[in-house]
């Protein structure tokens, strides 16, 4: 048993029974009511979700567990993949543990790399993702021992070893998918010698002597890691697994739903407007043009693409850490500028303009213009990089799930004419 598995096993032990005292002593207590409008609005902000990896704070940003994620930008993914698992970070011992199980699992088995040469040669890379980590249910060993009948206390340990191979294997896979996709070349094998998000760069062939790429990847995946329980992806990846379907069946379904331009296109879409404003000034405008610009496109209905948010009623910590690198490695890129440029001049006009609940940037705003400086010009991948990296949050969560024994997820529907009838009645009963 490896250090990671000993300490998840150690910490299921006390969180169930936790859980049990809570269900036994408090479990009749309301902790959410719902208005018609949330019932009708896509559930937005209703507390019914359990997820103990991470927190969106209003006022503050993504937390995961304790940790604002600006604390947690020079850390590797491996280490985050490990503090989402445990509530806390690895030490040396406990990280080289963990990159050695990774490596030991990471080779991707052939008929994966045959499904994806079979793909139509316009295949989208979220559709190629999607079926490659589907494929791999066939060797699911949760899957194989709950055929043979295993106790439902141990059904996180496999689901763990479902997930511990699918982050392992995640880099290649989305490396190739880069590479196969838009005629980059030939797959570039792994290099045992470099850590998760080093070794995925170097796979993905990008020129890169300085290292900055490699640093760009590894930021990349820490930030889009993990991110509440209740966004798509990650509420598909629940309720997928809650009926005890396999990591690689709940994994698939959750990329299926982040490939929803509502979900993970936001950065395209972001960049796009960018490259706009570039192609609109010949260049990078000035301070007074991009202004103009932008009460233009307000006036005329639009938005300022990247800024506000569903929850943060700040600067997304993520975008000042994209910027921060940014400033670091491309200060003089003229997209970067322009990035740069709407940051310092956006959210004074959105204040003006009123209707913004939230004037700031998030993360969308910056992380597209970064792998653009890079050569990565082909937008339609940039999702799969998300999905890569949000992988690891979604297993994490996936494993607690199953290490808690939490049931099928079940909410009750109800039809309209049941709400138009408690509106006008204030009879609940159905």
């Amino acid at each position: 048993m490896g250090l990671l598995q000993k300490k998840l096993s150690e910490n299921l032990s006390v969180l169930r029974k936790e859980i049990n005292d809570l269900i036994e002593k408090h479990g009749d207590r309301v902790i959410s009511n719902v208005t018609v409008k949330q019932a009708l609005g896509g559930m937005r902000g209703v507390e019914s979700l359990i997820c103990d990896t991470s927190i969106v704070e209003p006022d503050k940003g993504l937390i995961i567990r304790d940790s604002p994620i600006l604390d947690l930008v020079d850390r590797l993914p491996e280490e985050l993949f490990y503090l989402l698992l445990t509530g806390d970070l690895p030490d040396k011992e406990a990280l080289l543990d963990l990159q050695r199980e990774l490596r030991s699992r990471e080779e991707v088995p052939s008929y994966v790399w045959s499904v994806l040469d079979a793909l139509s040669g316009d295949a989208h890379p979220m559709t190629m993702l999607s079926t490659a980590i589907l494929v791999m249910h066939r060797d699911s060993v949760f899957a194989m021992e709950y055929r043979k009948g295993i106790p439902k206390s141990d059904y996180w340990i496999y689901v763990l070893e479902d997930a511990l191979r699918l982050v392992a294997r995640i880099p290649a896979i989305a490396a190739y998918i880069y590479r196969k996709r838009f005629n980059r070349g030939e797959r570039i094998h792994s290099d045992p010698e470099k850590t998760w998000a080093d070794n995925f760069a170097f796979m993905m062939g990008i020129h890169d002597p300085q290292g900055t790429f490699a640093d760009l990847i590894r930021l990349y995946m820490v930030l889009h890691i993990d991110h509440e329980g209740g966004n798509v992806s990650a509420h598909t990846c629940h309720c997928v697994g809650s009926a005890l379907s396999d990591p690689f069946y709940s994994i698939s379904a959750a990329m299926n739903g982040l490939s929803g331009p509502l979900h993970g296109l936001a950065n395209q879409e972001c960049l796009r407007f960018v490259l706009s404003i570039l192609k609109k000034f010949g260049g990078v405008p000035t301070e007074s043009q991009i202004v103009d610009f932008a009460w233009e496109t307000l006036n005329s209905g639009k938005v300022i693409p990247g800024y506000g948010h569903a929850v943060l009623r700040v600067t997304d910590p993520r975008f000042i850490a994209f910027r921060n690198f940014g400033l670091r490695a491309c200060p003089n890129d003229d997209v970067f500028k322009i990035v740069n440029l709407l940051y310092k001049t956006i959210p004074d006009i959105l204040k003006e303009h009123g209707r913004a609940k939230n004037p700031w940037p998030n993360v969308d705003a910056g992380s597209g213009a970064l792998l653009y400086h890079y050569g990565i010009r082909e937008f339609e991948y940039y999702t799969v990089l998300f999905g890569a990296s949000r992988a690891m949050g979604l297993l994490a969560q996936l494993v607690l799930s199953r290490g808690l024994m939490e049931p099928i997820e079940r909410p009750k529907s109800v039809r309209t004419v049941w709400i138009k009838e408690i509106v006008a009645t204030g009879n609940k009963n159905s």
